[in-house]
């Protein structure tokens, strides 16, 4: 399974980027999933529904199923940031795993850019810092803050992105974390 992070701020075409990667990938045979962080509270069910009614009731989990999709809802007891590897161990293999957001995390990166509009303020970029980030792309190489050393992807050509994203497939095959090796008693 490969894995490749999509980080950018909110408006740079990341949602829209993806939306043409998984068309074109999947045209080329490959299997697509994608895990998406989002931000503070959100509700994929709707009120009234029994699902949404077993979860306000107190259900820590609602698998709703059907013979066409799955969705699975947790409620966590606690507020706390999602660990991207274990929302990865979630998944079913597949070719590609396409993470929107999780900027943070140690796994390849592909930067979104894209200059903000007057009165947005700064967007810093994490390419000249983060050596996860393997790729930048943009819609004008021109109006980036500083020269990249990576390669620069036109992100009105999703094409080519997902071609440069074949060709370096070797470099987002998903290692899990080795687990923490538990200490060993001696005995004296």
């Amino acid at each position: 399974m490969n894995v490749v992070v999509f980080a950018g701020y909110s408006g740079a075409g990341k949602t829209t980027l993806l939306e043409q990667l998984i068309a074109l990938l999947k045209a080329r045979g490959q299997r697509v999933s994608v895990l998406k962080h989002a931000h503070h509270r959100f509700d994929i069910d709707q009120p009234g529904k029994d699902s949404w009614r077993h979860r306000q009731a107190g259900a820590e989990e609602v698998l709703i199923a059907s013979d066409q999709r799955l969705a699975l809802m947790r409620e966590y007891p606690a507020i706390h940031e999602p660990d991207v590897h274990a929302l990865l161990a979630e998944l079913n293999p597949v070719d590609w795993v396409l993470v929107e957001g999780f900027k943070m995390a140690a796994l390849p990166k592909l930067e979104v850019w894209r200059e903000p509009e007057p009165g947005r303020g700064d967007r810093p970029v994490r390419y000249l810092a983060d050596p996860q980030v393997l790729a930048v792309i943009t819609d004008d190489p021109a109006r980036l803050p500083a020269p990249a050393r990576q390669p620069v992807l036109d992100i009105n050509a999703p094409a080519q992105v997902a071609d440069w994203l074949q060709a370096h497939a070797a470099r987002f095959a998903y290692r899990p974390p080795s687990a923490t090796p538990a200490l060993e008693e001696t005995v004296s």
